[in-house]
C-alpha cells in the first residue's frame, strides 16, 4: 500500500484511490453526489484533503452493509463542515440504520422462503402470490395475473 508522507496535506485522485481502495471513477461519482469534495488546482486537477480518506472508508463501509448513498449523504451532511466521521459517529449511525437493515433482512428472508413455491406453482395470480401480492393486498381489489394501479383516477397495467 502506498504510504503518504505526513507533510502532504492534499491527495491527488490517484493517491486517494490507491489509499482508499476505491476506483477513481467511484471517487468522481462520490464527488458528483456530494459525498466528498475536492478543490481544483490552477491546472484544473482535483486535490482532496487527507480527511477524505476517512470519509471514503465511511462511505464504503456503509455501502457494504446496504445503506443507500442518499442516506449516507444525509448522514455526512449532519457532521460539522470538514469533520471526518469518528468511531462514535459510526456507532450512532449504525444504530439508527439497524432497524432499516433488519426490515430488509425480513423482506429478503420472506422472498427466499417463498421463491421456490412461486416459481414452482406457475400461478402468476395476484390473488394468491405471496411475492407479487404480499398479504393479498391486490386480491381484495381484483384477481388476475396483472397488477392494475390507479393513478389520478386512470388505470395503468403493470
Amino acid at each position: 500500500m502506498q504510504r503518504i508522507p505526513e507533510k502532504i496535506h492534499e491527495l491527488t485522485v490517484g493517491q486517494l484511490s490507491a489509499r482508499s481502495g476505491a476506483a477513481v471513477s467511484a471517487l468522481h461519482f462520490y464527488e458528483s453526489k456530494g459525498l466528498i469534495r475536492s478543490r481544483r488546482t490552477p491546472g484544473n486537477q482535483r486535490r482532496y484533503t487527507r480527511d477524505t480518506l476517512r470519509r471514503v472508508a465511511f462511505i464504503r463501509a456503509a455501502q457494504r452493509v446496504g445503506i443507500p448513498l442518499a442516506t449516507i449523504r444525509a448522514a455526512l451532511a449532519e457532521l460539522p463542515e470538514e469533520r471526518t466521521p469518528t468511531r462514535d459517529d459510526w456507532a450512532h449511525l449504525s444504530e439508527t440504520w439497524r432497524s432499516e437493515l433488519d426490515e430488509r433482512i425480513r423482506q429478503l428472508n420472506r422472498l427466499r422462503d417463498h421463491l421456490t413455491d412461486c416459481i414452482g406453482c406457475g400461478c402468476l395470480s395476484l390473488d394468491s402470490c405471496v411475492l407479487s401480492n404480499p398479504d393479498d393486498i391486490a386480491g381484495e381489489r381484483r384477481a388476475g395475473s396483472r397488477l392494475v394501479v390507479e393513478k389520478d383516477g386512470q388505470k395503468e397495467d403493470h
